[in-house]
């Protein structure tokens, strides 16, 4: 697996630029979509709408640990990053509602953004190691936020482009 797998949606794209905007375009995508289309999933075998938003709130608490272990982690040692399988964890969301989601990702983004912000280049030199996609930095954590971000945000305007047409 890469190391960063969403590299491609950033592209040259300011990974933190697309941090900021990414709540306000959801909260945008979700205002133009009706109950309905919120909770239909957007293909055969896909996640709904709702599921998105709520699969986005849970892997900024995923990216979030990711980030302060990465600062947290001795001097000179590659913090060691815990895969997740979100397949397992898309199962507990039937018990969640879009306000709560939306709500979760912008708080939680908004901490990490804090966060960010506050870093030296040396910090953004941290090194960590995951698992699947092997050595990488704190930037390269932030990337592939931003690149999971406008993944998901694709995703979400084809259903409004959709819906706008239909």
């Amino acid at each position: 697996m890469e190391r960063n797998p969403y590299a491609k949606n950033l592209g040259s794209q300011d990974a933190r630029a697309v941090l900021a905007s990414t709540p306000g375009l959801l909260h945008q995508a979700m205002c133009a979509l009706t109950p309905e289309q919120v909770a239909a999933p957007i293909a055969p075998g896909k996640w709904s709408p709702r599921e998105i938003v709520a699969h986005l709130a849970d892997c900024e608490l995923v990216f979030s640990f990711r980030l302060r272990q990465t600062l947290a982690a001795p001097a000179g040692e590659p913090a060691l990053l815990q895969p997740f399988d979100q397949t397992a964890w898309a199962e507990q969301y039937s018990g969640y509602d879009l306000p709560g989601a939306l709500e979760l990702f912008r708080a939680v983004r908004g901490w990490n953004l804090k966060l960010i912000g506050t870093l030296s280049q040396a910090d953004l030199e941290r090194p960590a190691h995951h698992p699947e996609r092997g050595d990488m930095t704190f930037e390269t954590i932030v990337e592939t936020m931003a690149g999971h971000d406008l993944n998901h945000l694709v995703q979400l305007q084809r259903v409004v482009e959709a819906s706008a047409t239909a």
